[in-house]
């Protein structure tokens, strides 16, 4: 169900691409424009998501001698879920967090804070890399990457639009060859808005599949649930530095709000988050699945 949730929300982030293309350019041409703006920003994204992501927040790779503890972690998990280990990266930051990106499993990285080594137990720290190695097995990071690109072409031609609109309006009503300039300025406000909650909407459903996932991982859905106690006050006091469209990818963010505020959150909240991994701890506990020889 989240795979087909997801593929819908990124279905409709990429007509919403196609659709302000038609509003600013108009007919076909204007469809045309914004399939291939879609198609180059996603090629883009497919090689080079990686390489922007670390860049952003200023990760650095660390090697096995320097954290013979952390990569030992990586390497186990990583066999039990079946994929190659992923490079790993130190970001020098006391905020205390961590993601994972790249575009499958063999070209994939996973980064953490120094601020998250510092504050989690060994428990807590292996529940937060199966989190992250989760996101790599289902290709999560791939999924973000192309929202990423397809909201940020949409904010792009909504700029566009502004500037469309307020030509289309010097010209006047009665040049009706033009653009409607009230549908560009609809499209200028709204597509982002829009584009921002689809973007928000398609994270979410995938953190739920990655707590899962990290519990399996380790079998021990409580470990990561006393993470993610810690990780939300310590994002709430400290919040991790670096551009916030790769907000996402972090496995948890200083704002994650209720009802409609939770519109605008790229992270489901903690306290759902934890009661779904007790939830699954009792699961577990039931059919004697939850700890590995």
């Amino acid at each position: 169900m989240n795979q087909f949730k997801t593929l819908a929300l990124l279905a409709l982030l990429s007509g919403l691409l196609v659709a302000i293309g038609y509003y600013i350019i108009g007919g076909t041409s204007g469809i045309i424009i914004g399939i291939v703006l879609a198609a180059v920003t996603n090629l883009g994204s497919w090689f080079f998501s990686d390489k922007i992501a670390l860049a952003a927040y200023g990760a650095q790779p660390i090697g096995p001698e320097q954290a013979p503890g952390l990569h030992a972690m990586l390497e186990r998990l990583s066999q039990r879920g079946g994929i190659p280990t992923p490079a790993l990266y130190i970001v020098p930051s006391p905020a205390a967090n961590a993601f994972a990106t790249g575009r499958d499993p063999q070209h994939a990285a996973v980064a953490v804070t120094e601020g998250i080594v510092n504050l989690l137990s060994e428990e807590e720290l292996e529940g937060v890399i199966g989190h992250e190695l989760t996101h790599v097995i289902n290709r999560d990071t791939l999924t973000q990457a192309v929202a990423a690109t397809i909201g940020g072409a949409i904010s792009q031609l909504a700029y566009m639009a502004q500037w469309a609109s307020m030509g289309a309006a010097y010209r006047g009503q009665d040049d009706r060859r033009g653009p409607n300039p009230i549908g560009l300025l609809l499209a200028a406000i709204l597509a982002p808005v829009a584009a921002t909650i689809i973007q928000m909407a398609i994270s979410r459903t995938r953190e739920f599949s990655a707590d899962a996932g990290a519990a399996q991982l380790t079998g021990n859905p409580r470990a990561l649930a006393s993470a993610l106690q810690k990780l939300q006050l310590g994002a709430r006091q400290m919040p991790i530095q670096g551009n916030p469209s790769f907000e996402p990818l972090l496995i948890i963010n200083s704002f994650a709000g209720q009802g409609l505020a939770s519109l605008f959150s790229t992270h489901p909240s903690t306290e759902a988050r934890i009661e779904r991994l007790l939830q699954l701890e009792q699961q577990m506990l039931a059919t004697g699945s939850h700890s590995f020889s």
